[in-house]
C-alpha cells in the first residue's frame, strides 16, 4: 500500500494537470516551446502514473476498473464486481 504522502503527491500532481492544460494546449499550438519549457514540470500529464483508487498501488493497473490486480483479483472473489469471478480450473 502505498503511504499517504505518495498519494498526496498524486493528487497535487492531477491538480497541476488540470490548472494548466489549457496553457500547455495553447503554447503546443503556437510551437511556443520556449514558454513551454518554463512551465512546472508536473503540469504534463505525461508525468501523471495511474493509482490504484484504494491502495495507491502503481504497477498492476487496470484502466477499466481504476484498481491493482491485486485488488481486483479480491473484489472479484467478494462477488462486488458485476458480472465477474474469479475463474478455478
Amino acid at each position: 500500500m502505498a503511504t499517504t504522502a505518495w498519494k498526496n503527491r498524486f493528487k497535487k500532481r492531477q491538480a497541476l494537470v488540470e490548472q494548466y492544460a489549457e496553457l500547455r494546449r495553447k503554447l503546443k499550438k503556437e510551437k511556443n516551446y520556449v514558454a513551454l519549457a518554463k512551465l512546472p514540470r508536473d503540469s504534463s500529464a505525461t508525468r501523471l502514473a495511474r493509482r490504484c483508487e484504494l491502495t495507491g498501488r502503481r504497477r498492476g493497473y487496470y484502466r477499466k476498473f481504476r484498481v491493482s490486480r491485486i485488488v481486483l483479483r479480491q473484489l472479484a472473489s467478494d462477488g462486488k464486481i458485476p458480472g465477474m469471478r474469479k475463474s478455478s480450473w
